[in-house]
This record gives C-alpha cells, structure tokens and sequence, in this order.
C-alpha cells in the first residue's frame, strides 16, 4: 500500500479530473473517484485503534484540566452519603404516621423518627412539632437497620442546645423563673429549657407547705449543672437571697422572726430570706443552747455581719448590738432599743479597720 495522499495530491488529482469532465458535476465526481483509484491513494490497513494512546495527537496532562484530581474526589464527596450515628442533617418530612414521622435525607430509604423523638418537650401529637414539606434539622440515633432505615431524632439536638444553654446561664449567674411541676420528700421538680430540675428543700424558701407550690413560678439560681451525671440543681434561696442582698448591706440593722432554732443557732427570717443568727453570735457571754434565750416566732432585732451571695447566706448578730456583754441574756429589750445606736458604731469600726488594713469580719468573730 502507498502512502496517505497529500492535501496537495488530493487537489491536483481533483483539479485534472474537473478539467476532463469539463462542466458535468457528476461525471467530475465519478473521474475524482477513477483517479484516486488510478493513483492507489487509498487508506493505508496500519491505522492504529481508536483505545491506542499513540493515536492522540495531542495528548492533554490531567494536571492541565479545569480541575484537579483532588477537587475532582471533593466533587463526587459531596454525594457520598455516609451517615453516620450523631451527625445532625437537614431532612424534609414527607409524612406523618401514627408512631411517628418519615423523613427524607438524601438517603437510599426514607428515614424514621419515632413519636418520643419528637421533641424534648411533652407533645400530643407530631403536628404540634412538624408539619409535611417542613425543612429541618435531625440527628441521627443509630445504624441503618435491615431495611436500610435510620433513626432520627429532634430531642437529642433540644437537649445537646439545653445543656449549653444552662451552662451559660450558670456561667453568668442568671436568675430564672420556673414553674414547680411537681414536689416530693427532698424538694420540688422544675423545667428548665426542657431540662429537669431539681430544687432540694433545704433552698426552698417560702412560708407555703412544700406541696403548695406546685403551679407557683418561682426565682431560681444554679446549683449544680452536670450533664455528665444528668444533674441540674438549683436554689430558690439563693435567688431570694441575692435579690434581697440588693437592698442589705453589712453593718445594717433589720427586723426579723426566729423561725427555727437548732443547737448551732438559730435561722431568722428578714422579709423573706433566712439568715442564720450563730449560737456564738447572741451574745458576748457564753450560752450553751440558743434556746434558752430565743424561742421559736420571736420577734427581734438583728444586725447583718455577712453577706455571702455565692452560698446565698446571711449572717447575723445580736451580739454586736449588746450595749455590755451579756445584755442579750439579762435584758434583751435594751439590746433592741438601743440598736441603731450600736449599728452607727459597729460602722465607724467597720471604716477604721478597713482604713487599717484589718479584716472588720475576722475581729468581730473574736
């Protein structure tokens, strides 16, 4: 076989050709035709196929397309659909059922969400949550199962946000209002951002029976947050305590009513919040019992020494107030009478020590 024909030979045998068949279009094509058999220009047998590589004239680098492997691999990532379990996704539901709601994920098979999974919240039924063509986020619960389903849930993402959420609030020391939804032996139960909480009876500090405070809202301050253990606790006391520590200050004399009285003292009640009155701060002579001296409902007249707004705690004394030592056992209705009068000194002593350096506290507990 000869060679493939030139641009050049394939023109000079068309040009004869035409010349030969003068005007006749279709006889200078059959004569195109002759010549190029006369002149055995045909297509040589050793063309390579069409899979060989040396048939590409010009063949182009990868590294010279439009992208490159990697971002070719980040492109077909983005439909991998590898879920997994505690991944939060964006799925559209498609259908309420009795037991619970289909959502579609972009996966092979419509994902479920059981009724409890609804929310973090009591619900009555998922149309108080969802509704069909609705767009949110889910997280996934477990495995595929053998029908290649997987679980979803709204109540694991409330929860995860309601731990953060509390956690910040007892970062910043917030007061919040709650409603008691319920009481037992140690206390009464909240809700907070969904979360349950639980306020012991000893930071419950009201005048009703603890099982009358169920519907009440009350001012709560953080305890314990612990999401490790499930723990939040809280204090009514501490709330009241600090909103009434807003208004109290060291040094100032107030109006209170024993309401307990225990071996190490006794717990007065100033508007509200309790303070505790320490056996050894009625009065400058030693006493063994506080209740040989105060009786439960007294009335009386008390002076703030500390104000502990971390442990919600007030401290307080009868026996800075006493004119001379022991007047609290011989002749208390002098200590109230003179009381004010003694508080005025109690302050001048307080700004003298401070100006000296002293701790006024530490000296008065002497």
């Amino acid at each position: 076989m000869s060679a493939t024909p030139t641009e050049d030979q394939v023109q000079d045998v068309q040009a004869d050709a035409i010349e030969e068949a003068g005007t006749d279009s279709t006889a200078a094509v059959a004569t195109v035709e002759e010549a190029f058999e006369a002149e055995e220009l045909a297509i040589p047998e050793d063309v390579p196929s069409a899979d060989d590589p040396s048939s590409r004239a010009n063949p182009r680098n990868l590294d010279d397309a439009g992208f490159t492997l990697d971002e070719f691999a980040a492109l077909l990532s983005k439909y991998d659909y590898n879920f997994k379990p505690g991944d939060i996704v964006n799925g559209t539901v498609f259908a309420l059922e009795s037991k619970g709601a289909m959502i579609d994920i972009g996966a092979k098979t419509a994902a479920f969400m059981p009724l409890q999974e609804v929310s973090i919240n009591r619900v009555e039924g998922l149309s108080d949550v969802l509704q069909p063509g609705e767009i949110r986020e889910f997280f996934i619960m477990s495995e595929e199962n053998e029908d290649g389903q997987l679980a979803l849930s709204i109540r694991r993402i409330e929860y995860q946000r309601a731990w953060e959420r509390v956690r910040q609030l007892q970062k910043e020391d917030a007061t919040i209002y709650s409603e008691v939804f319920a009481t037992n032996r140690g206390g009464a139960l909240v809700r907070v951002e969904g979360l349950r909480g639980f306020i012991p009876g000893s930071h419950i500090s009201t005048r009703k029976p603890k099982e009358e405070l169920v519907a009440d809202f009350l001012p709560l301050k953080f305890l314990e947050v612990d999401e490790e253990r499930n723990r939040l606790v809280l204090s009514h006391r501490r709330a009241l305590v600090e909103r009434k520590m807003n208004r109290l200050e060291v040094g100032e004399v107030v109006i209170g009513t024993v309401r307990g009285i225990k071996p190490y003292g006794a717990f007065i009640d100033i508007g509200g919040v309790s303070g505790l009155l320490h056996i050894s701060e009625i009065s400058h002579e030693h006493i063994e019992t506080p209740h040989s001296v105060l009786n439960v409902n007294d009335q009386m007249k008390v002076m703030i020494i500390d104000l502990d707004a971390e442990r919600g705690r007030i401290s307080l004394s009868t026996k800075a107030l006493e004119p001379e030592p022991g007047d609290m056992l011989t002749d208390p209705q002098k200590v109230f009478e003179k009381a004010e009068e003694m508080a005025a000194r109690y302050k001048q002593m307080l700004m003298e020590q401070a100006e000296d350096g002293e701790d006024p506290i530490s000296s008065m507990m002497v």
